[in-house]
This record gives structure tokens, sequence and C-alpha cells, in this order.
């Protein structure tokens, strides 16, 4: 069968550039060996915000005197808020499936494998193989949880984030090996529901060692008063799962002191390694570095009619990052102009409680690209609205071009930070000056009144510090 466009892959990137495709008159066809939506409706963003939800409302109602509320005896159903997240999975995959038929878009299930003459060859789940044809072919086969040598995903006593968001019991102990979004989201969970956790992380940073100093000092801070342990600047020299316990060697890079955490399981939460083994890469000559493959600002590669999009290609694994890009790269095939991505205006979430958001250069990277900068911190102690909320942690970081008033980036720890950040990129998209948004009327009491305020306490204008 012959088709305009064959996606392979069914994620956030893939399922998306299909859509627009089909939108744009486009004949296609979705591969898709397991379910619709992916990694992240399935395993990742979606379930895991699901588990983060019940984990919040539990600790609103551990706290529910605060709030002038009397509760007793409430207790985490552990077994029940994986459920519930399981079922919120396959509520979204199912409406991916929906979005195929309204669209027309032929899903066949089963391993994509590129062929030369832009063929896919799929096999089904009996080992029946058939071949289709195409005249562009976009790889969205995603990413997978990264294994270290040294700590070997077993599925039993090291897990990675799709065990760790269907264990059949809670564990009474963790270590978390890794600080980035996946890690901290994980420790704030289990923490949350009564689980011992200590995450473990190689850089000196401490928490979310990508974000900005003041952010990650902040949250290590947070999680600390939480009762989650933090050990950065430190390795994991070995697991030793031979006995009921799992026995964790850590070691501290400065120091080179050693110490062994017992605990139930182990979390390997460092990072992504892309899927893009065993699917005719090397056949067709298509070029690769460290298993990435690369592709041009529309996403083509070096073989004609050949495009990748999402985590398998250079850039944030994220899965608004692979939308916009399967979005871009069908606009492309089509014909169109679209613009291509600023990848420094890309918005990163973490999900853990307090939320981290960020978009744009950090302080230390726009220092180390010759700007002179003008900073503005707003603390949500200061904000009304966080005050009634019962949580005032966090702030709103601001840093802007002390010569023309650009917004280079902002940072952000906090309740809901993450819907605010959207603010920040359209205002980068749009090149607005700080001046201008001190002067863009915030509703009062809200959160995002803290960007208005960051914005004016930089430039010395600030009223509610």
């Amino acid at each position: 069968m012959k088709y305009d466009i064959i996606v392979v892959g069914s994620g956030p990137g893939g399922y998306v550039a299909a859509i627009r495709a089909s939108q744009l008159g486009k004949k296609v066809a979705v591969v898709e060996r397991e379910s619709l939506g992916g990694i992240c409706l399935n395993w990742g963003c979606i379930p895991t915000k699901a588990l983060l939800k019940s984990a919040q409302v539990f600790e609103y109602i551990s706290h529910a005197s605060d709030y002038g509320i009397a509760v007793k005896d409430a207790t985490a159903d552990f077994g029940g808020m994986v459920k519930r997240s399981r079922g919120v999975a396959d509520g979204m995959s199912k409406g991916v499936t929906f979005l195929m038929k309204k669209n027309k878009i032929d899903v066949i299930m089963g391993n994509g494998k590129l062929l030369r003459g832009k063929k896919v060859e799929v096999t089904d789940s009996k080992g029946a193989a058939k071949t289709y044809e195409a005249d562009s072919i976009i790889i969205a086969t995603g990413g997978r949880a990264r294994q270290l040598p040294n700590l070997p995903i077993d599925g039993e006593k090291i897990i990675g984030y799709r065990k760790a968001m269907s264990l059949a019991k809670q564990p009474k102990s963790m270590v978390v090996v890794g600080a980035g979004a996946i890690g901290v989201e994980f420790a704030y969970f289990y923490n949350s529901i009564g689980t011992e956790v200590t995450v473990v992380e190689y850089m000196d940073q401490g928490l979310v060692p990508r974000e900005d100093k003041d952010v990650s000092k902040e949250l290590t801070k947070i999680f600390k008063k939480k009762g989650i342990k933090v050990q950065a600047g430190t390795s994991v020299e070995n697991v030793d799962t031979s006995g009921a316990a799992c026995k964790v060697t850590t070691k501290n890079k400065k120091t080179g002191k050693t110490e062994v955490i017992n605990c139930d399981v182990v979390l390997s939460a460092v990072g992504v390694s892309p899927n893009t083994e065993n699917i005719g890469l090397e056949a067709l000559g298509i070029k690769v570095d460290r298993g990435l493959i690369l592709v041009n600002e529309f996403y083509q590669t070096n073989v004609a009619g050949i495009y990748a999009i999402g985590d398998i290609v250079p850039g944030a694994a994220l899965a608004h990052v692979a939308s916009a890009e399967g979005i871009i790269c069908v606009e492309k095939i089509a014909g169109h102009h679209p613009e291509p991505i600023d990848y420094n205006n890309i918005p990163s979430c973490t999900y853990c409680v307090p939320e981290v958001a960020s978009v744009g250069y950090t302080e230390e990277q726009a220092k180390e690209a010759g700007y002179k900068l003008k900073i503005g911190k707003f603390p949500f102690t200061a904000s009304g609205k966080a005050a009634a909320g019962g949580d005032k942690s966090g702030f709103v970081k601001l840093i802007f071009d002390e010569q023309y008033g650009e917004l280079l980036g902002a940072h952000m720890v906090g309740n809901n930070v993450t819907e605010m950040i959207a603010e920040i990129v359209a205002i980068r998209k749009l090149e607005t000056t700080g001046h201008e948004l001190i002067k863009t009327v915030h509703p009062h009491p809200t959160m995002s009144e803290a960007i208005m305020e960051a914005a004016a306490e930089a430039y010395g204008e600030v009223i509610h510090l």
C-alpha cells in the first residue's frame, strides 16, 4: 500500500505529525508496536502526573488542620493511586485512537523497520511481515530509560520509571539515582506517601542540576525539609542486590568518602536513550551521532524523503518539543514555509511539589554569553495568593539584558509555576522588554503577579518587597 507519509511511532511527536499531515490533505499511516500515544501518554508524562496529583491530595488531607478542616485516620492507598494513574493513561490512549479515526489515519500495529526505496516493513506480534511504501517517512520512535553499566535495570530491585509507576507494593525505602525531572518527581511522590527516599546525584549542584543554581538550591532545601535525603556530587559505585535488601555504595566526589545505603528498591533515573536500534538506519546510511539521528532545521536526514523527530534527534527529550518538531516537519514536507524552532525558547517543567519551570538562559549561561544583566527576584513569601493557598515556598527569577531590556531567561519554583511559564515563552517570542512587562497589568491575587513584580524588582520599581 502506498501513502504520502508514514510515521513510525505514535508518541506526542508521531501522532501529532500524523494529524497535521492529514489536515494538510496527506494520506497518512502510523506504525506503532505497543500503544497509541507512546511512552508519554501510557508510561510517562500523563500517568506520572496522575500519581503526583494523588500524592498532592494526600498531602492536603494530611495537613487539613492547617486549613481549618478536621480529618481523621487518612491513609495512602498505593494500589488505588496506581490504578487511577493507569486509568488516566488508558483514557488518553483511547483518545488518540479516536483522533486517528477522526483524521482518517491508518494505524498499523507492529515493529517498523526502514527499507530502501522509502519502504517500511512492519512485523506484527505473530511474526508476520508486510511492506508499505510512502513518499516521505518520519521516524518518531522515542526513547527509553537510560541504563548505566553499574546500575543494570532488572525490573525487581533496580527499576526504571515505567516499573516505578506500576509496582505491586509500596516500598518502605528507595534510592533514586539521578535528580533530573524524572528523579525528583518520583522522589516527591514516594516520600509524600511514606517511603523513605534518598536521592543521589552525580553533579555538584544538587536537585534539578540543569536548572538555574538558585532554583536547584531552593528545591534541595525544600526537599530536605520534607525529609528526603539528598547526596549531591556523589556517584553510585555499586549496587548489591544479592540479599533481601539492596545495598547501594555511594562515593562523594570531593571527599572520596563512601557510604552504604540499605533500601528496598533502587530507581534509575539517569536520563533517556534513543530508540534507534534495529530500525534500519545502517542499511539506508542514515547518519547518527551517539545514537541520535542527525537532521537539519526541518528534520530532514541525509537520506532524501526520510525525516526524524523527537527524542531520537539532538535536543531536549520533551513531549512538547517532539510535537512542535512533528508539525514543522510535516508542514515543510507539504511545501509550506514554517519557521524553525528557537530551542532557546523551549520551556522546561518539573511537576514535583513545589513545581519547577524555566525557559531561556540561566544566570550563569547569560554571563558566559557576554550579557550584562539586570536580575529581578520575587519570593512567594510576599504573595497574597501563595499565603492564602497555604504554601509560600519558592520564587520567580527573571534575567534581563541590561542594554536592551530583552528577557533572557525565567526561572520559577512554586505552586502552579508550570502553568505560568507559558507567559514568559510568549513574552520572549514577541521580544517584549522588561519595562513593557512591568506595565502589563496582572490580576490580583494570583501567583502570576510574581512575574510582574520580579520584573519590577530588576528595575528598582518593585512595590511589594
